[in-house]
């Protein structure tokens, strides 16, 4: 049975978890705009100092797969339709490099302020864990589940997630924070040069 958490809340990941699945989840609500909603999960592997340390290490759209294929994003969903996870991100934890503290878990909004679009406009968003034996077990065992309630009214950028070492341990932490300026900002945050 999956552990709900809140906001805020760290768990620590089970050990028997060396391959996940992180399950990313959204709708958009009614909205006149005209455009389409393109929402976009990255990954950013940190180093100690909180900061990239290679461009590797910054995985979206463009760079699905991380150095060593550590972390790889199974691919970009350009609309958001359909039941289940819209975006899924694959975390072999035996291959994750050792100067690799902490891995980011973002969802962003593209061209969001060309559109005129942020997560206000967005509900029912989730990020999942799942405990998976290959890269190709699109099912798994939910292990984790995080329900993002929070409303972002400006907000183009969140920090769904962190997974970080502690003590020899991965640790999941909920932290849904917001950011505007969309990737870029997030990526000058997190040390990738734009």
């Amino acid at each position: 049975m999956a552990v709900n958490l809140s906001k805020g809340q760290r768990v620590s990941l089970d050990k028997s978890v060396t391959m996940a699945r992180i399950g990313l989840g959204w709708d958009t609500n009614r909205y006149d705009g005209g455009q389409d909603f393109d929402l976009d999960a990255c990954v950013f592997l940190l180093g100690a100092n909180g900061k990239v340390l290679k461009d590797e290490d910054f995985i979206f759209y463009n760079n699905l797969s991380a150095r060593n294929g550590a972390v790889v994003h199974t691919g970009d969903n350009r609309t958001g339709d359909g039941e289940g996870d819209d975006e899924a991100i694959i975390i072999d934890f035996s291959k994750i490099p050792a100067e690799i503290e902490k891995i980011a878990v973002t969802v962003t909004i593209f061209n969001a302020e060309q559109n005129h679009q942020n997560f206000g406009q967005v509900s029912n968003s989730y990020v999942r864990v799942l405990k998976i034996d290959n890269p190709d077990d699109v099912g798994g065992e939910e292990v984790l589940r995080f329900d993002l309630v929070e409303e972002f009214s400006i907000e183009t950028a969140i920090v769904v997630c962190e997974i970080y070492r502690y003590n020899g341990d991965w640790k999941f932490n909920a932290v849904a924070a917001g950011y505007q300026g969309g990737l870029e900002a997030l990526c000058r945050a997190y040390g990738v040069n734009v």
